[in-house]
């Protein structure tokens, strides 16, 4: 009896350690479902404007591998351009994450690239019925990281640059006037998008 007590008592150490292994292993599975809050920050390419967006958004994540995972998101994205219009984004799509390095401390970085359609939407702050509105679709794609919290909280934080493969919309100032132009045909107008999300692991679905 003493000897079996003194077994158990040695052995407990290594079974707590394999259930937190295997209890950390479920939380970087395939089939891992998370939601999250994402903040983003859009410098657009008219630098000479002075123009960046903010904005808010969610996400969910699906985890479809242990180095592939994916993005599902909503933006919404609001900036100032020149102090004479209004300019607003909706950005809605999906991201593929790829892990290709193993983790250290308690950061995960990615490789990242995806697909959205877009919505952007100028008006004249002084005239709103001088407006200009456009969809179109994107592509993206950056580097980012995840930075474990718990093993089922993290921050993340990704830079990534957005091409859109639609017409290219722009405003023009001659004086006091505004003019709105539509160029048809892709171009690479964009957006350098830096985004910053919570995230929490709710469950895995298979």
């Amino acid at each position: 009896m003493i000897k079996n007590s003194l077994f158990i008592l040695l052995f407990l150490p290594f079974l707590g350690e394999v259930i937190a292994q295997k209890k950390e292993s479920d939380y970087n599975s395939s089939g891992l479902f998370s939601l999250g809050g994402r903040s983003t920050i859009s410098l657009f390419n008219d630098i000479s404007l002075s123009s960046y967006g903010t904005g808010l958004g969610g996400q969910f994540r699906l985890q479809f591998a242990e180095r592939i995972n994916s993005d599902w998101f909503f933006d919404y994205l609001t900036s100032d351009i020149g102090n004479k219009i209004s300019r607003t984004d909706y950005h809605i799509g999906w991201s593929v994450l790829v892990y290709p390095i193993e983790d250290f401390w308690h950061l995960k970085p990615y490789i990242i690239v995806g697909h959205c359609f877009d919505y952007t939407h100028m008006v004249e702050n002084m005239n709103a019925s001088n407006y200009a509105e456009r969809w179109s679709s994107a592509v993206q794609g950056g580097i980012g990281s995840h930075l474990k919290l718990t093993e089922r909280l993290d921050f993340s934080f990704t830079a990534q640059y957005m091409i859109h493969l639609g017409n290219h919309l722009h405003p023009e100032f001659s004086g006091s006037q505004v003019f709105f132009h539509e160029e048809k045909g892709a171009s690479l107008e964009g957006h350098l998008l830096t985004t910053l999300s919570i995230n929490y692991k709710i469950g895995k679905l298979w």
